[in-house]
């Protein structure tokens, strides 16, 4: 994935695997949380005058971290974003001057490596310049879109990551690894584990005070931990790295060619140019008439579409990323929606 080096565990960073996306961004709010404070919320509690931004876009698991680290969701700012639901850091600039300004203190910024409503990719360059320029811990997500990057030529998703504090994408999501494994990364490994360690007497032993062992408890939120990395490394071992990259190739093959068919179309249009394997569409028939596409699709059992809003208006999602989709089940569902349309059309 040609990840950054200051990420590996021969320099000052590391990974460790989480259960998913959402507790990884928490550990990245409570990181940046402690290093905007010299680690005193740990101890007194948060003051109410730090902040954390986010795109609107951003999946709704930073507002949750966001609570439970003691922000508060009223200083979580959502940044607009533009054409392509990819956050503006013109505007993010603007709003971390206005609360500097009136106080506050700047701490978190997730930046987004696809989106869940529409896969849009957030600029990562840009965003990490400002963030080194207020000092703010800049954390990544990248929970479903992050797996494209073990393919070179999906690489740019991944530009200026080396700007990021940390990082995480999932497995589970788009690597066929059984649900729930999220791999989670960080730039300096001892921030997070000075911001998460408790260490009463029974756990105190030899090894972890000689630094021979790494103890990951102080990695996450759980004391506890599965085995997860077993699984993960039976689907590297079965696929190996170039039958991986044969079928998340075929699966941005198959997204794209489902959105031509779409462009082709006079009953539907595209909501967005696919950045990946997540195509994003509605018939012209407006939001009642897509709503009632979805519904009887999805009651039929022949295909399951999602659904989500861009521009306030009600958008259909398919994803292509099953393990064993094929060009015959693209077809099929594209057969599918012009015959429901047409049928849902009739008097």
């Amino acid at each position: 994935m040609a990840l950054p080096e200051h990420f590996k565990s021969t320099n000052a960073g590391g990974g460790v695997i989480q259960d998913s996306a959402s507790s990884a961004s928490l550990c990245g709010v409570l990181a940046g949380r402690e290093r905007a404070t010299n680690f005193s919320s740990d101890k007194k509690g948060c003051d109410g005058k730090l902040t954390a931004y986010a795109s609107t876009q951003a999946h709704s698991s930073i507002e949750k971290a966001v609570r439970i680290a003691g922000l508060g969701s009223d200083n979580l700012r959502l940044i607009e974003v533009d054409d392509h639901f990819a956050l503006r850091p013109e505007a993010l600039a603007k709003q971390i001057e206005q609360d500097k300004q009136n106080g506050l203190t700047p701490c978190f910024v997730c930046a987004t490596v696809g989106t869940t409503s529409s896969n849009a990719i957030d600029p990562l360059g840009a965003i990490g310049k400002i963030c080194r320029q207020h000092n703010i811990y800049l954390h990544v997500d990248a929970a479903m879109a992050g797996t494209a990057a073990l393919c070179p030529e999906f690489r740019h998703i991944h530009q200026a990551l080396e700007l990021a504090d940390s990082y995480c994408f999932n497995p589970h999501k788009w690597m066929f690894t059984n649900f729930d494994c999220d791999c989670f990364y960080v730039a300096d490994k001892n921030r997070l584990i000075r911001t998460l360690t408790i260490m009463p007497e029974y756990l105190r032993n030899k090894p972890t005070e000689s630094g021979a062992v790494i103890d990951y408890r102080d990695w996450h939120i759980p004391l506890g931990r599965r085995f997860r990395s077993l699984k993960l490394w039976f689907v590297i071992r079965h696929y190996g790295l170039e039958g991986l990259r044969h079928h998340v190739r075929r699966h941005v093959e198959l997204a794209r060619d489902f959105a031509r068919r779409v462009q082709a179309s006079e009953d539907f249009e595209l909501a967005v140019k696919p950045p990946l394997n997540l195509v994003c569409f509605r018939h012209v028939g407006g939001d009642e008439f897509n709503k009632r596409i979805m519904d009887q699709l999805n009651q039929s059992g022949l295909l399951y579409l999602t659904h989500t809003v861009l521009n306030d208006r009600f958008t259909l999602r398919l994803s292509v990323g099953q393990t064993h989709t094929q060009a015959r089940h693209v077809e099929n569902a594209w057969r599918l929606l012009q015959k429901t349309a047409a049928q849902l059309q009739q008097p």
